[in-house]
């Protein structure tokens, strides 16, 4: 568990390499590179044996805490299991080997691949149209809230408000802000959902949109979310949904047929591609009719002809946002969701939203009596608990428990998100997790509670089991030091 540096097993004269001679004439580097740019001695890099690399990384992997070694129950971030398959399917040669540069006509099965994932993507959401442009879902939002103010422009409207639900990811604010809007938050009710009466006060003739996630983030479905579509559409605004939580959605229902008319999707959560520090997000983004000729450019096209079918990619749309990323998005990202998709087909996406739920029902029903409940159940794919009883009786607060959990082997689920629940535990069991490992789970947080009120002192130095022992976030934030030298 102590594995020291890789610069402390270097050893002079080791090394874990060996190149042939090389047949390309020397050339002065100081031709090459101004010499104000050239160091004036070796770097001073670790000299270590392949297999001592390999072991030392291999060791570190061990020590880290990884979505393959055991479960992230991350609400509203949804880490699941990510199928091997997809990984094998990004790494065939015709994909990991393709350069975006290729012309068209050599790209072929690659845009086949694109266009058909955004046809998917538009049917499981019910969208008139789709871009995989965005590289992921706050990027996303941006390019959502931009077609939203394209539109409005369109029409010489001038609207400069944007409604954000208080419930909301606090990217939404933030890309909205970006955009240029001014940001009206819109209150919750005592279910935890849209308060009604407190949108219509703010609803006004200066509002471009309103941003809500539906399920939100206390895992609730919004049931009066049909008539929150008439009020905005009557009142000549737009609905923006934050798709996030569409784990939960899938084969059930979809945000075209509740009134959406723009809703960002997030591959890398719902499609199962590694995220966060396993690999880049993709976050397409859907729209209704209206708001097609304002996608991003370039658009992949389907073309039929006497030759057959073949693909293009199109630049002809004058009325167009312009792109929002070089080239066309995360391939690998899309690759993998597209595997995903034909893998399950749509009884199999069906039936991860409904484990989904269930599993996160099953989980509430395992820790209710422990924590506190700030909002009704039933749930949708994802729940919150409070820890105010632990904070105000024992002085252990939702950080000291979170803290804890690790000792036990398990990550920990979002804490003090969303800001409107007090000490929140934000947990998120996903539909890969099996039934033993949800009451593993649930047993390990009943304990750390127990352990609250008859040792509080061992929650609050907690983790004690780890090989980096609780560091100082606060500190870490504000002296960042990341060299290892």
């Amino acid at each position: 568990m102590n594995e020291k540096l890789i610069f402390d097993l270097s050893r002079s004269g080791r090394k874990g390499y060996s190149l042939s001679g090389s047949d390309i004439p020397e050339v002065p580097l100081e031709s090459i590179l101004p010499l104000e740019h050239l160091r004036s001695e070796q770097a001073p890099l670790p000299e270590i044996s392949e297999s001592e690399v390999v072991r030392h990384f291999v060791r570190l992997s061990n020590m880290n805490f990884h979505v393959d070694k055991g479960m992230y129950p991350l609400g509203s971030c949804t880490m699941k299991y990510n199928p091997k398959i997809n990984d094998y399917t990004f790494t065939l040669p015709g994909f990991a080997a393709l350069h975006p540069l290729q012309p068209a006509e050599s790209a072929q099965g690659a845009l086949r691949l694109m266009y058909e994932l955004s046809e998917m993507l538009r049917e499981i959401a019910g969208m008139a149209a789709v871009t995989l442009q965005p590289a992921a879902g706050a990027h996303g939002e941006l390019t959502g809230i931009l077609l939203i103010k394209k539109y409005h422009e369109s029409i010489g409207s001038k609207r400069k408000k944007l409604l954000v639900v208080d419930s909301a990811h606090g990217t939404n604010p933030a890309s909205a802000a970006l955009a240029g809007y001014e940001i009206i938050s819109v209150s919750g009710n005592a279910e935890g959902r849209t308060d009604i009466e407190d949108l219509a006060r703010k609803l006004d003739s200066d509002v471009a949109a309103l941003m809500l996630t539906n399920p939100n983030t206390i895992g609730l479905f919004e049931k009066e979310i049909v008539r929150i579509a008439k009020m905005v559409h009557d009142n000549g605004s737009l609905l923006y949904m934050d798709g996030a939580n569409m784990n939960a959605l899938l084969g059930i229902s979809r945000p075209g047929d509740m009134g959406f008319d723009v809703v960002h999707y997030n591959l890398h959560k719902t499609f199962s591609t590694p995220h966060g520090g396993g690999g880049p997000g993709s976050g397409p983004v859907g729209v209704c009719e209206k708001l097609v000729p304002f996608l991003p450019v370039p658009v992949v096209e389907k073309q039929e002809d006497s030759e057959g079918t073949s693909y293009r990619l199109s630049y002809d749309h004058p009325d167009s946002i312009g792109r929002m990323i070089n080239f066309y998005g995360n391939f690998g990202v899309l690759v993998r969701a597209y595997t995903y998709i034909r893998m399950l087909g749509a009884e199999g996406l069906g039936r991860v939203s409904e484990n989904a739920i269930i599993n996160a029902n099953y989980l509430l029903s395992l820790l209710e009596a422990n924590f506190d409940l700030p909002y009704p159940k039933p749930v949708m794919h994802e729940f919150c608990l409070s820890g105010d009883r632990q904070k105000k009786k024992h002085g252990v607060r939702t950080l000291d428990m979170a803290k804890r959990l690790l000792d036990y082997g398990f990550h920990a689920p979002t804490i003090y998100f969303p800001l409107i629940v007090s000490e929140a535990l934000m947990i998120e069991p996903t539909e890969t997790e099996s039934k033993e490992t949800l009451d593993s789970f649930a047993d390990a947080l009943n304990r750390i509670a127990e352990e609250a009120a008859t040792d509080p002192e061992l929650v609050l130095s907690a983790p004690v089991t780890t090989p980096v022992k609780r560091l100082d976030e606060a500190q870490a934030s504000r002296q960042l030091n990341i060299c290892c030298l």
